[in-house]
């Protein structure tokens, strides 16, 4: 028996008294839902959860079919990684509550035709159901999910010393468009070029997964991202409520089923270690014009323990796209 399964069952032994009382002291606190034009970013470290009780809550409040995957896979650190994702997905959505506590245990997910796994309620006619609508993203040392609510959205995070085992203007001809690749070979600093390559990957995996088909029925190269100067196009908006960046938008290469005008982006560079771009359907958010802001709420989690709100600072930096960081009302 593995580490982690050891860890586990050992929990799992543990008297009824005691385990219910450790689940009676640890519930969730519930969380309005987003409003429109706002955007919810939970993460978790999974460095800062070590404990076996934990884990094996953790565990519990998953589906069967859940945790057979994760005991399928090899390596520790992999095992808890996919636990801790499935917890916050689970944990996170238990939170946003109408009429009624939702358990987390009691959430069913279903997938659509490309894949990307949706909630499915399973509740009577006459309960009001949240319209969520929600996306996660890992890495290694970071694990996020995005919630809102009537609008589609797209997360991605990765590590900003992520390395490539090919040549980054190699692997950019293989994947991107020839104007990105043409950007990043206009670059003459290595580190920089490599920092660009990985804000453009992480912006578009983002847009990819908002868009719900898969990689392979969007491909890379089939929309550039770019980054606008707000007066490049006409507008100005205040400085104190808005991060002074460059707009992100989409070109598309012209396909008629890839609505790239629809979509709003958010690029952020998360504990100076890591960049995390959103993308969030448009049309929910302003009409289409693209100019209004999404309104943001960051919080750090250990789920059954502590939250925490993150603004804009150190911890938190706006990189590009229109956004209002919002802290606790």
């Amino acid at each position: 028996m593995n580490l982690l399964q050891g860890k586990i069952s050992s929990v799992m032994n543990i008297n009824c008294l005691r385990r219910n009382l450790f689940s009676a002291s640890s519930a969730l606190p519930a969380v309005q839902l987003p409003a429109k034009k706002e955007l919810h970013f939970w993460y978790i470290l999974p460095d800062e959860v070590n404990s076996a009780n934990l884990l094996n809550q953790y565990l519990e409040i998953l589906s069967p079919c859940e945790k057979e995957n994760i005991f399928r896979m090899r390596g520790e650190q992999l095992k808890k990684r996919a636990l801790l994702a499935r917890t916050l997905v689970r944990t996170t959505l238990a939170r946003y509550q109408t009429n009624c506590q939702i358990d987390p245990k009691s959430l069913k997910f279903r997938k659509n035709n490309y894949g990307k796994p949706e909630v499915d309620w399973q509740y009577s006619d006459d309960w009001s159901l949240p319209p969520l609508h929600f996306n996660i993203s890992h890495t290694s040392s970071l694990i996020a999910c995005g919630v809102t609510v009537d609008s589609t959205i797209g997360i991605d995070v990765e590590e900003k010393q992520r390395r490539l085992k090919n040549d980054i203007l190699a692997f950019a001809r293989r994947y991107f468009t020839l104007r990105e690749v043409e950007m990043l070979t206009g670059i003459s600093d290595p580190e920089t070029q490599r920092q660009e390559f990985i804000k453009l990957w992480t912006l578009k995996e983002a847009y990819v997964k908002a868009l719900g088909k898969g990689f392979s029925a969007s491909p890379f190269n089939t929309f550039t991202v770019r980054l606008r100067d707000s007066m490049e196009k006409g507008t100005c908006h205040a400085s104190h409520l808005i991060s002074e960046v460059p707009e992100i938008i989409i070109e598309s290469s012209g396909d008629p089923n890839n609505p790239s005008e629809n979509w709003q982006f958010v690029l952020l560079e998360l504990l100076g270690s890591h960049y995390a771009a959103i993308c969030m359907e448009q049309d929910m958010i302003s009409g289409g014009n693209g100019s209004v802001p999404i309104n943001l709420i960051i919080r750090k989690t250990i789920p059954f323990v502590k939250d925490e709100f993150m603004s804009s600072g150190t911890d938190v930096v706006v990189v590009g796209g229109l956004t209002r960081l919002l802290g606790p009302a």
